[in-house]
């Protein structure tokens, strides 16, 4: 249990610092964007994580439950 919500702190921090990161980048180079900007930059990047989630969530759960096995893998054998 402790560790999932650590996993989860960490990844939420590691987004928060990262989006930090970029905006602080983008205010000292002069690049000026509407909230309507940050809210879709926001979006975007919360979109791209659940994806990545999503994808490893699936991988791990066919390799897990046989999916990724060959059939008839015995006769490729003799």
């Amino acid at each position: 249990m402790f560790s999932k919500i650590s996993l989860y702190l960490v990844a939420a921090l590691s987004l928060v610092l990262v989006l930090v990161g970029v905006a602080a980048l983008w205010t000292e180079l002069g690049v000026n964007m509407t909230p309507h900007g940050w809210i879709a930059y926001g979006l975007g990047a919360a979109a791209s994580f659940a994806l990545a989630g999503g994808l490893f969530h699936l991988t791990f759960k066919s390799a897990r439950q046989g999916y990724d096995d060959r059939v008839g893998s015995d006769k490729l054998n003799d």
